[in-house]
């Protein structure tokens, strides 16, 4: 294992074991929990390689018998379990789970390493844990233009490739939500680099590497913020603040919350992050309500209100001055989920990030609501829908906004942001500075557990790009993907695929709008997969 043997130099640096261990070989902790520090060694090194070799081929980690109970007794249940699903509770964003999450519960080879050492300990006692991943993808596909080719599919957008897609760590502590005595506390930093940066960039932090260098790999954080749970509230009370992952969706961004390793062409076009403070309230076991307070989507606080000099004054900016990002403004978000049939359905409509909706870097009006349902232990239903927008696109199709454009007329303009910049729009009166850009989609995930350690995904999506402004292309899209998802161990995980993606009414694969290609396909085929390891 390349990540592990990689890490042994650099992680066990420091770490002296607290006491000497038996031998191992009568050893097994799925049998009796006592055992594996036993089972596990003495050097980091060692316990961390033991740590893989322990759960090769097993679907959860060993169990502590004398472990707290992970979830309050009259909760509704927990639908799935990870393996071989992505998530064990129906996705929510903007909190910590309420009701099911005890501290120090991620199942992590580097915190067993470390769990005899005095820092180790340390962490252990204060509820801190440090942990990631590496995923490493490649696909093979119709198109041929490199890179971006694969575009406007995402996370494999170049074709013909093998990536690097994400190296994520997290150094974090999560509340305890479980109890409901006393208000807890946590907090994540996180760090991602890899090609993915480029879906979770935010303008202003660290932007100017796709921005202005379109770099191939780049570094993100996409999660930097602070909880406090009050349980005296109602069921629970959780409050969030910083930078988190915006609160709709099936998908997310890190791979390991994702059924499948490309995403659906919605999720590709849509909000990721936030900026400010989300609260998430437990009215009852089976009802939350949400409200949040934020600066808009992928913006920084620190844009807000910024004025840059305007070069070229016209019709669209006709000032001295305009805003850096029109997108970066006082936003809300509200959402509403409800759990019915002990933990089998559940409802989540959400609105996110909606202020006037200004074309802004990212600016946009997230309107929509994801459905889950449990058949049996076999087979359960994923399915979302939204509506999205922005006011006042430019018009790309008007001569006066491709001078003003042109000539630095516009926040977005090449002078400022000469890759990667948000799209025109293609409006339908030609003659009009600006319109409204709107899409919408659905998707669905029909899944089937074939074992504890294999899931078989089946994706089928429409979307409708109206006017062009997020794939770049005005058209309807199609897309059916067929993923399978095998776990080795609760480490690692293999996701291989096979694609096919069409835009109806234009061509609208292998090009790349960076480099001044146009597309030339209205299909792609594309068979990929990844592999993802846990540490």
């Amino acid at each position: 294992m390349p990540l592990a043997l990689a890490l042994v130099p650099v992680l066990s640096f420091g770490l002296s074991p607290m006491g000497a261990r038996a031998d191992e070989a009568s050893c097994d902790p799925y049998k009796d929990y006592k055992c594996l520090d036993t089972y596990l060694g003495e050097d980091f090194g060692t316990r961390f390689l033991n740590y893989y070799k322990l759960e090769w081929g097993q679907a959860a980690a060993p169990s502590d018998p004398s472990a707290p109970p992970s979830r309050r007794d009259y909760w509704p249940a927990t639908p799935q379990s990870t393996p071989p699903m992505p998530f064990t509770e129906w996705p929510y964003g903007g909190t910590t789970s309420l009701g099911v999450n005890r501290p120090n519960s991620v199942d992590s080879p580097f915190m067993a390493a470390i769990s005899n050492t005095s820092l180790g300990q340390w962490m252990q006692d204060n509820n801190i844990q440090f942990y990631g991943w590496l995923n490493v993808g490649g696909n093979v596909s119709s198109n041929t233009v490199r890179p971006g080719g694969n575009a406007p599919i995402a996370y494999a957008y170049t074709p013909n490739t093998v990536q690097l897609d994400q190296l994520v760590a997290y150094l974090e502590r999560t509340p305890d939500t479980v109890q409901t005595d006393h208000i807890d506390w946590g907090f994540r930093v996180s760090a991602i680099y890899g090609e993915n940066y480029r879906y979770t960039t935010s303008y202003g932090l660290a932007s100017y590497q796709l921005l202005k260098d379109n770099k191939v790999n780049g570094y993100d954080f996409p999660m930097l913020y602070a909880e406090m749970f009050v349980p005296q509230v109602a069921e629970g009370l959780m409050l969030r603040v910083g930078r988190y992952i915006s609160v709709p969706d099936i998908e997310a961004q890190l791979a390991p919350n994702n059924y499948m390793y490309t995403h659906s062409m919605m999720y590709t076009f849509d909000n990721y992050t936030n900026e400010g403070i989300q609260a998430t309230l437990a009215v009852t076991p089976n009802l939350l309500l949400q409200a949040g307070f934020n600066v808009g989507t992928e913006s920084t606080f620190w844009h807000v209100g910024e004025k840059v000099p305007n070069p070229f004054p016209n019709p669209l900016y006709p000032g001295r001055n305009f805003l850096k990002d029109p997108g970066a403004k006082p936003s809300f978000t509200a959402c509403i989920r409800y759990t019915w049939n002990n933990g089998d359905d559940t409802v989540y409509p959400c609105m996110d990030g909606i202020n006037n909706g200004s074309w802004g870097y990212n600016n946009l009006q997230w309107y929509g609501f994801t459905y889950y349902h449990k058949f049996n232990d076999k087979w359960h239903l994923s399915f979302e829908t939204y509506d999205i927008h922005q006011t006042g696109v430019p018009n790309l199709n008007n001569p006066i906004v491709q001078t003003a454009v042109a000539n630095g007329g516009t926040p977005f303009s090449p002078q400022y942001t000469p890759f990667n910049a948000p799209n025109l729009a293609n409006c339908h009166n030609p003659n009009a500075l600006t319109c409204r850009a709107e899409a919408y989609g659905a998707v669905a995930y029909i899944n089937y557990q074939a074992s504890p350690l294999d899931n078989i995904s089946f994706r089928p999506e429409f979307y409708d790009d109206a006017q062009g402004q997020r794939t770049g292309t005005k058209a309807r899209y199609l897309n059916f993907g067929l993923g399978w998802q095998h776990w080795l161990s609760p480490q690692i995980e293999l996701r291989p695929e096979i694609d096919w993606d069409r835009s109806i009414d234009a061509k609208a694969f292998n090009g790349n709008s960076n480099a001044g290609i146009a597309p030339d396909k209205n299909y792609t085929v594309l068979v990929a997969a990844d592999a993802i390891v846990h540490f």
